[in-house]
């Protein structure tokens, strides 16, 4: 298993780059978070992400996507982490447009997926009722009812919900979990915008007799697919913590090379060259982790669950440590909101916890290797 991206995969990250930082750098989520836009995302930007292709890359090329894998999805949320760009490419663009391809019938994917790629519609999960991730834990009931479903019961932290089309919602009957297909508009059904700490949006969903015909549900949709569609956000997840710990971690060597302290660049003292090389390692590590991983979702998602636990574990306290850090090495004004430093830091902190933390993954790790 080559760990290395191909010529094809360096392009997508080259080309991502370099569109991010002229369309959607941290000076824009700066602006979003000042002006407190509602959507949280700048439209015309999210436009052109999906003219280029970005939104479909897990789509497959009969849905009017491109076609490609979990590695070329790293690449791209690698990019976005690096800018911390606003962006619902992560819930909709991966989760949903995941589980629709692997649970949906024909009718829902041929409807939704050219929808999600073309960024004409926004799909989200819904599926945590908690305060912490725990996707087991689903208690809203969905019923059967006149040939249908009866849905009762709410949502947390629904990533992009407040701007979604689409809910995809995890439910329990009494045939087990189901997921359904629930359009943000129907009766019943009321979302509200939650701004995060680290300028991002998510949403709580509260429904109520939502009322919705057979069809809505994902044929295929079990605990197996949900949590495959959540190994490609967990992983999706790390590779946007593995860019923000090397954006952080250059800024950081940037500065040690040109701070003075003492008539001496402050990169010249031994014990912060111990500091950076120490952190430097640990984020080879976590690459190597999401490497494995991101691999594994594309040769045999359903055995990928283990290095998605450890890499989603490892770029989490790889890039909380690279936060730290740059605010350390940067003294006192890395506490400033002048620095970008406290951004990545928060945004790092959303990520630890989003689709699980390092103490859930290490935990679900544990289990399935049976202890």
């Amino acid at each position: 298993m080559t760990l290395l991206l191909n010529e094809e995969q360096s392009m997508l990250r080259d080309s991502a780059r370099s569109f991010l930082a002229d369309n959607a750098p941290i000076a824009q989520l700066r602006q979003l978070r000042d002006n407190r836009d509602p959507a949280g995302f700048a439209g015309s930007t999210w436009a052109r992400f999906c003219e280029l292709g970005y939104a479909g890359v897990l789509v497959p090329e009969a849905q009017g996507g491109a076609g490609l894998g979990a590695v070329e999805m790293g690449v791209l949320m690698e990019q976005i982490g690096r800018h911390l760009s606003a962006l619902p490419f992560l819930a909709s663009g991966v989760v949903a447009a995941r589980l629709l391809h692997a649970a949906g019938s024909d009718t829902q994917r041929s409807h939704w997926l050219p929808r999600i790629a073309a960024g004409e519609a926004i799909a989200t999960l819904a599926v945590d009722e908690r305060p912490k991730h725990r996707p087991e834990a689903v208690a809203l009931r969905a019923e059967r009812r006149d040939g249908g479903w009866l849905l009762s019961g709410s949502k947390t932290f629904v990533p992009e919900g407040h701007v979604a089309s689409l809910l995809l919602v995890a439910a329990r009957s009494d045939d087990g979990l189901v997921l359904l297909a629930v359009p943000r508009d129907a009766a019943g059904v009321q979302v509200e915008r939650t701004t995060m700490i680290d300028a991002h949006n998510t949403a709580r969903a509260l429904l109520q007799d939502v009322a919705l015909p057979d069809d809505a549900r994902l044929p295929a949709g079990d605990e197996a697919a949900l949590q495959q569609a959540l190994d490609f956000g967990r992983a999706g997840a790390a590779a946007e913590l593995l860019g923000i710990a090397d954006e952080v971690f250059e800024r950081t060597l940037d500065y040690l090379k040109q701070r003075k302290q003492f008539g001496k660049l402050i990169g010249e003292f031994q014990a912060l060259q111990h500091r950076a090389a120490a952190l430097y390692v640990d984020i080879e590590l976590a690459r190597a982790a999401l490497a494995k991983a991101l691999r594994a979702l594309d040769t045999a998602p359903q055995q990928a669950a283990e290095a998605v636990a450890i890499a989603k574990a490892k770029c989490g306290s790889a890039a909380t440590l690279a936060a730290q850090e740059g605010v350390q090495l940067h003294g006192g004004m890395g506490m400033t909101d002048q620095l970008d430093f406290g951004l990545f830091m928060k945004r790092a902190r959303v990520l630890n916890e989003l689709y699980g933390d390092a103490g859930f993954h290490m935990d679900r790790l544990a289990r399935m290797r049976g202890y």
